[in-house]
Parts: C-alpha cells; sequence; structure tokens
C-alpha cells in the first residue's frame, strides 16, 4: 500500500485509514467554558493567570466517553481525534509535567483514559490531537500569536525554549507510552513562515520535531502521523478548505490527505455561532472528499459539561441514517477514473462505482465515453433497479434531438427524487 502513495517509510501502514475515510474531530478544553472560540485567550489577550481561574469551573460531569463513541460509530466514522491539549496548555490527562490539568478541576478524571478504552470497545481507531504551542507554559517564548505579545513587561522576560522543549517531549512520550496502542498522532501546527519583525514564527527547530517524531515512532512503530510538525511529511491536512481534485505529491504519487472540516465556523462549541453546516452539506463534503481520494475529519465540538449539544445531535441523527443505507460508497471506496455526469460525484470500489446525485435531474442521466459494461445498477439505499439504455440505431433521433449517442450509456430515472439527503446508485461493472 505504502508504494502507491508519497507516504514516509518510517511511519506505520496507512491502510487502514485510507479505507475508513470518514472520522470525528472533538475539541474540547477550558475555552468551551468561554463558548466562543478555541484561540479566545490570544484574541482577548488573556494572561495567563486570568484564564487559569477557569480551571475550577471545569466540572464536565456530563462526558461520557462511551455514548461519544457510539454516536460517532452510528455515523460511520471509524476513527475520533480528540484534543489532549489545545494551545491554551490545558492538559485533559493526568499528567505528571504539569498542575494545569483536568485531574485538578472538578472533573477529577482522566477523559483520555476513558475515551481509549471507549475506542478500543467499539473497534473505533484511536487519534491524539496535540499542540506543539503552549501559551500557559512560562518558559515558551513570546511571538506575535501568543496573548501577552502586547505586553512589554512580559515581553522582556527571558524564556529559555530548550525548557519548553523537554516539557512539549515529556509530555508526548506520556500520551504514546500511557494509553496502549494508538493510531494517529495529529500535532497542530508549525508556523515558521509568520514574521512579525520583532520575532518570527515557529518550526521544526523550535520543536525539536526529528527528535520528537523518532520518540512517538520509537514506542509507537505503527502509528501514523499527520504533516504539522514542519518536517513536510504524514497525513496532508488542509482545514476548512475544499481541494477541487485528487492531491499529489512531485514525485506523481497521490498524497495521503485529510479534509478537516467543522459543524460550524469554528472548531469549539458555540451556542451564538448559527453558521451551521446542514446534514446534506456534510454529507456532500464526505462525498466530494472521497471522489478525491480523501479523508473527512469532521469536527464536533463539546460543550463544557462534555456532550455534544442539541443542534449537533440532530445532525449527527440524520447523518447516522444516511451512512445505514450508504457506507458502501465512503468504506473502502475512492476516486474513479469515470468522469462523472454533471452534478455528480462517483467513488469506486474495485468494479462497483457509486454515482452519487448532488442535483436530481430530469428522467436521465447520461455517461459519455464509459468504456465498460454495466451488469446493473441499482439505487443503493433499497437495491431497486435502475434501467439502463444504451446506443442503438433507432435512438439517434427523437423528432429531430439526439438522444444517445455512440459509447454512451443512459440512466432512466424517476420523475420524484428519493427521500435522501443524498442518492446514489450502485452500479457494477463486467469484468
Amino acid at each position: 500500500m505504502k508504494t502507491n502513495y508519497d507516504w514516509p517509510e518510517i511511519y506505520g501502514d496507512p491502510s487502514w485509514f485510507i479505507h475508513d475515510r470518514f472520522g470525528l474531530f472533538i475539541h474540547w478544553g477550558l475555552y468551551s467554558l468561554k463558548a466562543k472560540d478555541e484561540w479566545i485567550m490570544t484574541q482577548e489577550k488573556i494572561s495567563k493567570e486570568s484564564y487559569e481561574k477557569y480551571l475550577s469551573q471545569f466540572a464536565a460531569d456530563l462526558f461520557d466517553a462511551k455514548n461519544i463513541v457510539e454516536k460517532a460509530k452510528r455515523c460511520g466514522m471509524k476513527y475520533i481525534v480528540l484534543t489532549t491539549k489545545h494551545h491554551e496548555g490545558f492538559a485533559l490527562w493526568d499528567s505528571k509535567y504539569t498542575d494545569y490539568k483536568i485531574t485538578n478541576s472538578p472533573h477529577q478524571k482522566d477523559v483520555l483514559k476513558e475515551f481509549v478504552e471507549a475506542c478500543r470497545d467499539a473497534d473505533i481507531k484511536i487519534g491524539f490531537y496535540h499542540s506543539l504551542i503552549d501559551w500557559h507554559h512560562e518558559q515558551f517564548t513570546i511571538d506575535g500569536l501568543h496573548p501577552q505579545r502586547d505586553d512589554e513587561s512580559v515581553k522582556q522576560e527571558k524564556r529559555d525554549m530548550a525548557v519548553y522543549q523537554e516539557y512539549l517531549h515529556n509530555q508526548v512520550e506520556e500520551l504514546v507510552t500511557n494509553y496502549g496502542d494508538i493510531d494517529y498522532f495529529w500535532f497542530d501546527f508549525s508556523y515558521e513562515d509568520r514574521d512579525w519583525g520583532w520575532s518570527k514564527g515557529k518550526g521544526a527547530e523550535d520543536w525539536l520535531g526529528e527528535q520528537l517524531e523518532a520518540l512517538i515512532l520509537k514506542n509507537q512503530p505503527h502509528i501514523l502521523l499527520n504533516n504539522r510538525l514542519g518536517l513536510n511529511r504524514g497525513v496532508h491536512t488542509p482545514e476548512q478548505y475544499q481541494p477541487t481534485r485528487p492531491l499529489y505529491a512531485e514525485s506523481g504519487k497521490k498524497m495521503i490527505w485529510e479534509a478537516c472540516q467543522t459543524f460550524n465556523e469554528r472548531w469549539t462549541y458555540n451556542p451564538n455561532n448559527l453558521h451551521h453546516k446542514s446534514p446534506e452539506m456534510i454529507v456532500k463534503l464526505l462525498i466530494d472528499t472521497v471522489a478525491k481520494d480523501g479523508n473527512l475529519l469532521m469536527n464536533f465540538g463539546l460543550t463544557a459539561r462534555g456532550d455534544f449539544d442539541k443542534v449537533s445531535l440532530g445532525v449527527m441523527d440524520e447523518l447516522a441514517e444516511w451512512m445505514r443505507h450508504h457506507k458502501q460508497s465512503i468504506h473502502g471506496a475512492g476516486a474513479s477514473e469515470i468522469a462523472a455526469p454533471q452534478d455528480c460525484r462517483i467513488t469506486q470500489k474495485g468494479d462497483t462505482i457509486y454515482l452519487h446525485l448532488f442535483s436530481w435531474p430530469f428522467r436521465t442521466i447520461h455517461f459519455k465515453d464509459f468504456g465498460r459494461e454495466v451488469e446493473y445498477a441499482r439505487f443503493l439505499h433499497d437495491h431497486s433497479e435502475v434501467s439502463i439504455k444504451v446506443f442503438e440505431e433507432s435512438d439517434i433521433f427523437h423528432h429531430d434531438v439526439p438522444v444517445i449517442e455512440k459509447d454512451e450509456i443512459v440512466l432512466e430515472l424517476p420523475v420524484i427524487k428519493p427521500d435522501l439527503l443524498v442518492p446514489v446508485i450502485e452500479m457494477k461493472l463486467k469484468n
């Protein structure tokens, strides 16, 4: 599998990732109490001391890892990436290297332990998100993203990044040694291209990226990593953007990539951000991504109490219903060389193609230059037959209007669209 992709040999086998296609991203931390934005600490330039008050408020009394994992599984999500620590520096596990952790909050429990156990019980792959940035750590050097970037007294402090590097590596070592096998390590993020004049951004050298990578692989040689450590390798992770075609490396090999999308405009729970993606839009994002040989990592933020809000739950229920009937067109599927008709996307698995109808046409769908004979066509949700017409001399014109051209096949559809977010037609190709 690795030979078909631009994938580092030192990383684990990505076959499961390419097959599974759909994952859940969960952002959760002290910023969930502010319920505005996961970057709120720097947006409002909140000092470390002022932000620490939220530690004593983090009860997370509704957190139920088994329930969360079960909801993801019903949606057809095969892996979950949970934030272990975001830029605010708050650890969601019982780290021995800091007091700024969930076991010192009213919740008191190590949620990562509950999370990995629930994932394993449900046969869900485990992903850890971990921020390379830490605005709480006293030795993390001030730069243009730091909440105290305008505080001259703080900017004059002598900070030792080497101390933070040791802290970063120690915490990552805890994550890859204390919780058994982890499938995916998701770093966030390198920004060495930033330059504020008085300070520059941070990249692989600031994290001691190669040593950090080696530390992880020593303990978890099977693991996958994303590309945000600054080493220019791993799963490519465009966010809040949808590529227009499959991604290829300069070598000509396929990239392994993952579209990272949010339910609303930001990553954290925010009850006042009403720019929700509809279930139909999320399904279309998923289909479009798989049709371009990518994965979709779809984020739903937990409330500060540790549960999904009512709107998220409603959307997840609709995703689950669609995936119950159509998961075959997603799991194990990928891009097809067959060109999709207008307003459609095609995914393919072996000799089966899945035609996803983004817009319901009037009566017919035309494939030009199809190049393969079709054994059968049917709607995936109920296996009801879809009639196929192929070229015949008598079909060339109908009242001077061309009906079917040579090397073209036509699917004949009912006038009324099935009551589905996106109907899918399964087409079995003849060998």
